[in-house]
């Protein structure tokens, strides 16, 4: 609701989201075009896992230096770090749709950058451009949509967001497919990318200004005329009214801790109301981040690769499969979110995460145990000037597999007759990779040969099912609706940026995990995180299903306990509460 008042929080389901937006398609139509800035956000996410494995081809600095693959992917999150938190102030001063157009033209400059690149390191500063726009756009979004948007609907709205973000990622993965034949394969996949910022740029330019930050700035006349276009004509008076009401006490507020940027986030964490605001706000965007499932997003590929599939083309026609369940649970986040509650769907999310992450570090432990020997025969085979160096100094050669081979940054080239006999383990070069290929063999870099492999691939779509539908949506949900609208911008930046952060600690750091952890022990060590994780969300973040936007400071004002805390006093307080 733009400020609350007519709907009923029983009624919040999604068939009332089709229900209204099929009276008024314009509510779809703000929704859908703001966006978009979810599809730039999932395309980017989803792309560069795709374009990775071709440019490790390319430039043989980047496929011998992990750092440098882990750089070229966390450096669009570095620069969506920065976009975040000047979006906030961009939303606060000159407003929500001006910062959604400044984004789609640095995501665009940043697409030319990377599709132009000679060198390793200017496609890291066409990466840094094009974070800068995913971070402005990834905050503005859903709070555009969550003020444009009646309280009923709004959770099923946000969403679509989510559901935009999730089909990017799915879309990348098809046009990377699309493009695994094509001269300059990963030049196209990532220049592609300016084309859905080209086109939010140009709806948006025929869009209006979200009504409560008109409002906000005395520009009442053109906020009554979006606001008409949203209501039907008997709420229109109502909603104007609770919008002049909020203004006024805010306005009243700001005189008391300034304007000032500063001076905002300082008055925020000074605010019981916004600081608690923020326990939840910014608990949800971490935990999002640290079950790690952009290291799945920006690496399935190379995790379907470590799994035991070697073939560029096998491991991104897997990956698509995980990336279509993750689109197919951001629908079904959109048909339960306002009927169970963001809260509910959080936590039975976590504990699924947390049980997937668990088994599938046991598969790739399992996996790494059971991988093939290094046969001296087989290896012999291609010759002393082929063998990897460290195999023929090793005093326990005999003992070598391809796990200990991998180790040893070399590649295993399996034996002709079954993948899984013993292979030869080989430097790593292009001329020896084609060598072990011209026999009819696959040469293995990133994992090993594996009976386990599908049952890894599995367990990874189940990881998404249980991810998608709950973490995968909900959070950018709860942070376009539990903040005061005078801190909201400020806010939902501080949050946002959080999210990057985490991002960026999980992207710049998975691949060097791997490296001395395994796979296995990478999401055992993200299972752990993620129950701590869960035991924040539990104690930290109320439900605000259906509630307008002052009954959410009215809760946060009071204080949040979780229901099995609460005194017989506090629960009658909570009604509302649906888990």
């Amino acid at each position: 609701m733009v400020e609350g008042g007519v709907a009923t929080a029983d009624k919040t389901e999604f068939t009332e989201c089709w229900r209204t937006v099929w009276k008024t398609p314009y509510i779809m139509r703000l929704a859908l075009s703001a966006g978009i800035g979810g599809l730039l956000f999932g395309y980017d996410t989803g792309v560069i896992s795709g374009a990775l494995l071709y440019i490790r081809d390319d430039f043989e600095d980047v496929d011998r230096k992990t750092w440098l693959q882990e750089t070229i992917v966390s450096m669009a999150v570095a620069g969506a770090i920065v976009g975040a938190a000047f979006g906030g102030y961009i939303n606060d001063r000159w407003g929500r749709r001006v910062a959604i157009l400044g984004a789609d033209v640095v995501f665009f400059f940043g697409a030319v950058v990377m599709a132009a690149a000679p060198k390793p390191w200017v496609i890291v500063i066409g990466r840094i451009f094009v974070g800068l726009g995913v971070g402005m756009a990834s905050m503005t979004a859903p709070l555009y949509i969550s003020e444009a948007s009646p309280a009923r609907i709004r959770g099923a709205l946000v969403s679509t967001n989510g559901l935009l973000i999730t089909g990017g990622q799915f879309l990348s993965y098809l046009i990377n497919l699309g493009f695994t034949k094509a001269p300059g394969t990963w030049r196209w996949m990532l220049g592609v990318a300016g084309v859905p910022a080209v086109v939010q740029f140009v709806l948006m330019l025929s869009l209006p200004e979200s009504p409560r930050w008109l409002y906000r700035k005395d520009r009442v006349d053109e906020a009554r005329a979006i606001l008409e276009k949203i209501y039907p004509a008997h709420e229109v008076e109502h909603e104007l009214n609770a919008l002049k009401s909020s203004v006024e006490a805010e306005k009243a507020d700001e005189a008391a801790i300034g304007e000032g940027m500063i001076t905002k986030v300082m008055g925020a964490f000074k605010n019981k109301v916004v600081r608690r605001g923020l326990y939840a706000g910014i608990t949800v965007q971490v935990a999002q981040q640290f079950v790690g499932i952009n290291t799945v997003m920006y690496y399935a590929p190379t995790i379907v690769q470590f799994a035991g599939f070697a073939s560029n083309s096998v491991a991104l026609t897997l990956s698509l499969i995980t990336s279509g369940l993750n689109a197919v649970g951001s629908i079904v986040s959109m048909c339960f979110v306002d009927r169970y509650g963001r809260r509910r769907l959080m936590i039975i999310s976590m504990i699924g995460i947390i049980s997937f992450l668990v088994i599938l570090s046991v598969v790739f432990i399992e996996a790494s145990n059971h991988a093939p020997k290094v046969s001296g025969i087989e290896t012999a085979h291609f010759g002393t000037n082929s063998t990897c160096p460290r195999f023929l100094t090793a005093s326990d050669a005999s003992r070598w597999s391809c796990m200990t081979c991998l180790k040893a940054d070399c590649g295993f080239c399996a034996n002709a007759v079954s993948e899984i006999h013993p292979g030869a383990c080989l430097d790593s070069t292009k001329a020896i990779k084609g060598d072990c290929r011209a026999e009819k063999r696959v040469f293995f870099e990133k994992g090993c040969p594996s009976r386990f492999g599908f049952l890894a691939v599995i367990l990874l779509g189940l990881y998404i099912i249980s991810y998608s539908p709950g973490m995968g949506t909900v959070p950018w949900i709860v942070n376009s609706e539990i903040y005061p609208l005078r801190y909201r911008g400020v806010c939902g930046g501080i949050a946002a940026v959080s999210n990057w952060c985490s991002n960026l600690i999980v992207s710049e750091s998975y691949l060097s995990l791997t490296e001395a952890l395994g796979a296995g022990g990478t999401f055992f060590l993200f299972a752990g995180i993620s129950t701590i994780s869960l035991t924040f969300i539990y104690f930290l973040v109320p439900e605000t299903k259906g509630l307008q936007f002052e009954e959410v400071e009215k809760l946060l004002e009071d204080g949040y306990k979780p229901r099995l805390f609460r005194g017989k006093k506090e629960k009658s307080k909570y009604q509302v509460e649906s888990a």
